[in-house]
């Protein structure tokens, strides 16, 4: 149970004060004020108007997620709680909005307590403005703490109220040296923060490495160092400053320089930072980011913590590899030092977000970690405080993810999209210079252009996953771009950007028209499909079909070539038959590429197919010969069965309309037609039985490494026995390794 475990901070004085209520619209009827119980005493004569500095508020208590809490405020120095007498939703929601979340889902009653009998309206922009008895009146013992469940989805663009009064939002490092300035990512120069409509610069008196560490954490770099003063002086001697910061103490741990104790140059006043000059970082970047800096020895990044599911480079769900197997973190207690420490550890700078709630899909397998309690500091999460799971307290709804900081790289300067209906879809467009340093526009072959390169077209356009790669583009006409730039461009789908994938050095298209460009339709999300591995292993089992029962399995090409020559209906085929459950655990529905009008109908199993070939069933040798293959021609793709609290969508039945919900799986019994590999013609060895879904990459989803699974297969020619039954990316290398050497399986012999 997740309870809000009551904490008390045992105080002699109750302070307190009335505050004025609600928007500029109320009216004086509707703005009285309920007599409180006790009338304040004179030192706490409420004020007119709420306090001038921005009220601070947080989430506190224990175990609660990010989102949950007992409500504290920040009073004169002191954090106290609200007593919840008349506490409300609407209350709630005030709070809930001020914190960034857009509403509230609950409230709970649950340190000083600051506010008694709060009311609010609903629309204020900050609990200071609600009624109540005012700051520090109050009759309630910390029993009645109020707290708040906000709803798990943030306000776009809302910047904390509790990180800094002055806003510092952009921090930059400005490039002196002139070869520098042109290479990026910029890893040193002088820190510069966004004043105004200009740059300010910032005293380094008392500057310290943990300042650094937190500027480079920002600006996407894992690590810093030493930076040569002395030549950055005699520049810097020369050049007129304006400093808007003369005093930095961060501790090294915060993810922001704003959340540093910070003290600013009076407004209108010149502050010339005698004996000191402005501060100067050099940051070390992380692996993906190294250009050929003479570094000998490069840094490793951790191979025990992976993201998967994330669209962009440096986000998505968070995975650690234990026993050599990679299973989840759960979300409670997820914050962003914790992330942080994440994100640095694979060659990242800090956290920009810490997410719950799967927000990067649910992975499969093990939860390993739970109320993870990182200070910031350390190498890696492994090396943080946490719980070890029990069943009772997390699912894979709950795994945590994180957005790292990142370096920028300008790749999304050399890309756009012209034609389409929304900024989500187009001809894409590259930027290109020629000989003489002049830029233009131009086209990609959409030659062998798939879901894979329109991935990177996304990422690197910052619109997410690739919902479809088109090779045509004629209904996107609507730009004067014509010379086609690039072709043959081939992705493995995780570069950052198309330069970096293969193509050929001199452009060859053979369909050179503009309509033949390739195209691309992004989305914020995107399915992904994985097989429930276990149960394959599970039910895996022979059986010798008559051939009287097998016509319409010939029809849908469901077994091997040698059985056309067979002597119909007269004899058997040898099947080796198992269950396969297909989850979603992306974020979209998965959904067949072809509309409704171009399905195909199947009198055999009575309802429409929807994709040609879904799955592919193989069984191979260890040199990924295939001994035998049994790939379902067609599937018809519906929800079986879904986890709690999810509806099924899609069914096959009735022409009805067919995919896989978000939280829903498809089963195929071991029992249904086609629902096996006919291994007739197979000798008896030690084999691999490898399944992969969505072979071709036809339909778009976040993750195609974990669309293959793979189980070591022995076969004495009477029965079967699988074992290691894992998706393609279930585990570490090394038990990979010893997957690919099992006994036997390297000459197809049983030991």
């Amino acid at each position: 149970g997740r309870h809000f475990v009551r904490l008390c901070l045992q105080s002699r004085l109750l302070l307190s004060l009335w505050l004025p209520c609600c928007l500029a619209q109320t009216t004086p009827s509707n703005a009285a004020t309920r007599t409180p119980p006790r009338a304040p005493t004179p030192s706490a004569t409420p004020s007119p108007s709420p306090q001038t500095e921005r009220l601070k508020v947080r989430l506190s208590g224990y175990p609660r997620k990010h989102n949950e809490g007992r409500v504290e405020l920040f009073y004169k120095g002191e954090w106290g709680t609200i007593c919840d007498d008349d506490f409300s939703i609407a209350n709630a929601n005030v709070l809930c909005r001020q914190l960034g979340f857009v509403s509230a889902t609950g409230w709970t009653p649950q340190r000083k307590i600051w506010l008694d009998n709060v009311l609010c309206s609903g629309g204020e922009k900050s609990i200071e403005f609600c009624k109540s008895r005012g700051w520090g009146n109050s009759d309630c013992t910390h029993d009645e703490d109020a707290g708040v469940v906000c709803k798990d989805e943030r306000i776009p663009g809302f910047v904390d109220s509790n990180v800094d009064e002055n806003r510092i939002e952009e921090v930059r490092l400005r490039s002196v040296v002139a070869m520098s300035r042109k290479k990026l990512p910029v890893t040193e120069g002088v820190v510069e923060v966004k004043y105004k409509d200009g740059w300010a610069q910032i005293c380094d008196l008392g500057w310290t490495i943990k300042n650094t560490h937190v500027v480079c954490g920002m600006l996407g770099f894992p690590h810093e160092r030493k930076v040569n003063k002395n030549f950055y002086k005699l520049y810097l001697d020369r050049q007129k400053n304006h400093f808007h910061i003369h005093s930095v103490a961060c501790t090294g741990t915060e993810i922001h320089l704003a959340a540093c104790p910070l003290e600013y140059s009076k407004r209108n006043a010149t502050f010339t930072c005698e004996g000191g000059m402005a501060a100067v970082v050099s940051c070390m970047p992380g692996p993906l980011f190294m250009q050929n800096n003479g570094l000998k020895k490069k840094p490793k990044i951790s191979s025990t913590v992976r993201l998967k599911g994330g669209a962009r480079l440096g986000e998505g769900r968070v995975e650690v590899l234990k026993d050599n197997e990679w299973g989840t973190v759960c979300d409670d207690r997820w914050n962003l030092q914790s992330a942080s420490v994440v994100c640095r550890e694979l060659g990242f700078g800090s956290a920009k977000e810490a997410l719950t709630g799967a927000r990067m899909g649910q992975g499969m397998g093990p939860i390993y970690m739970n109320e993870v309690k990182c200070l910031g500091q350390e190498k890696s999460i492994w090396n943080c405080p946490f719980k070890n799971i029990t069943s009772e307290d997390c699912q894979h709804s709950e795994d945590a993810a994180v957005r790292c900081n990142l370096p920028y790289m300008g790749f999304e300067n050399s890309i756009r999209l012209t034609g389409g209906r929304t900024r989500y879809e187009g001809r894409v467009e590259l930027l290109s210079s020629d000989s003489n340093g002049t830029q233009s526009w131009g086209l990609v072959c959409g030659e062998s252009w798939s879901t894979k390169e329109a991935m990177v077209a996304c990422r690197q356009l910052g619109l997410g996953y690739a919902n479809q790669g088109l090779q045509e583009t004629w209904y996107w006409d609507s730009s004067n771009v014509t010379d086609m730039i690039m072709s043959g461009v081939k992705c493995t789908g995780n570069e950052m950007s198309l330069s970096q994938c293969q193509h050929h050095k001199t452009v060859s298209c053979q369909k050179a028209a503009a309509k033949f460009a390739a195209g691309v339709i992004c989305s914020d999300t995107a399915s992904d499909l994985v097989l429930h591995a276990p149960l394959v292993q599970q039910t895996v089992y022979i059986e010798d079909r008559p051939l009287h029962m097998l016509y319409c399995a010939a029809e849908e090409d469901c077994l091997s070539k040698s059985a056309a020559k067979a002597n119909w209906p007269y004899g058997h085929r040898r099947l080796l038959r198992f269950s396969s459950q297909i989850h979603n655990i992306g974020r979209a529905d998965f959904k067949p590429k072809a509309g409704r009008h171009s399905w195909i109908w199947h009198a055999c199993h009575g309802h429409y197919h929807s994709m040609n070939i879904f799955t592919h069933y193989d069984l191979m040798n260890a040199n990924g010969t295939k001994v035998a293959e049994g790939h379902k021609a067609s599937f018809c793709l519906e929800d079986s069965d879904c986890q709690e609290g999810v509806s099924k969508r899609y069914e096959c039945a009735n022409f009805g309309d067919q995919g896989i919900t978000v939280g829903c799986w498809d089963l195929y019994r071991h029992d249904i037609d086609c629902q096996w590999i006919d291994i007739t013609d197979v000798r008896p060895g030690n084999y691999i039985l490898q399944i992969v879904i969505n072979p071709n990459n036809e339909v778009a989803e976040s993750d195609f490494t974990n669309n293959a699974m793979k189980c070591n297969c022995k076969y004495d020619g009477h029965r079967i026995w699988l074992h290691n039954c894992h998706i393609g990316d279930a585990f570490s290398e090394e038990a990979e390794r010893r997957f690919e050497k099992y006994p036997g399986q390297l000459n197809n012999q049983i030991p």
